[in-house]
């Protein structure tokens, strides 16, 4: 019998944990059907978990991961920083509409934490991540378009985690594809105005020749 590592077989967990939860939701995800998922007997999943707290811990940041680096990876060098903003939210969008049910598991595990004693850091964790991941994408936006951004990196960044988290639950409601890419762009718009050119540092002009 092949040996699978530890990390693999967590991999595995967590992406059968991702498909319970898709399916059927959180209440159905039990330790016993998340390792039957995953094609593993129950003692692989304590093997590799504490507890299936840890393992939620774990599943939730790698989908905040995945959101985030979607979209701070795209950066239209030479496109104008419209267009790279706006970018830059597709490519967030993109993953939305091709797995929307791992985008509902997402908010389901949110709530289940704000209502769970000891969980709740989850949630906390969930949150700060988005908000460190979109500061992250609007700093590395300002440097590759060289401008400043008129508000705090800070604001900016809590503005686009309340954008795109109330567009993605709207979007599970309604799916108006048409809408939602339409508000996409005309935040896109509207950050690019929260900009200004980056000022160049000034160099010294040598004196002239000859000058006394």
């Amino acid at each position: 019998m092949v040996r699978i590592p530890a990390d693999e077989r967590r991999r595995q967990l967590v992406a059968a944990a991702f498909r319970v939860m898709a399916a059927d939701g959180i209440g159905a995800a039990t330790t016993r059907a998340i390792a039957a998922e995953a094609g593993m007997p129950l003692s692989s999943f304590h093997y590799c978990f504490r507890s299936k707290n840890e393992l939620l811990g774990e599943l939730t940041d790698q989908m905040v991961a995945r959101e985030v680096n979607a979209a701070s990876t795209v950066l239209l060098l030479g496109e104008g920083l419209q267009a790279t903003i706006r970018a830059a939210l597709r490519a967030y969008w993109k993953l939305v509409e091709e797995a929307p049910g791992e985008h509902q598991v997402l908010y389901e595990l949110t709530q289940v934490a704000l209502r769970t004693p000891g969980l709740e850091d989850l949630a906390q964790r969930q949150y700060a991540r988005y908000q460190a991941g979109c500061r992250e994408m609007i700093e590395r936006i300002g440097d590759a378009c060289e401008v400043d951004w008129r508000l705090p990196v800070e604001v900016l960044a809590r503005m686009l985690v309340t954008l795109v988290d109330g567009l993605t639950l709207n979007w599970l409601v309604d799916r108006d594809s048409e809408q939602a890419l339409a508000v996409l762009d005309a935040s896109a718009e509207h950050f690019a105005s929260l900009a200004r050119p980056r000022r160049s540092s000034r160099r010294r002009v040598p004196a002239a020749a000859g000058r006394a």
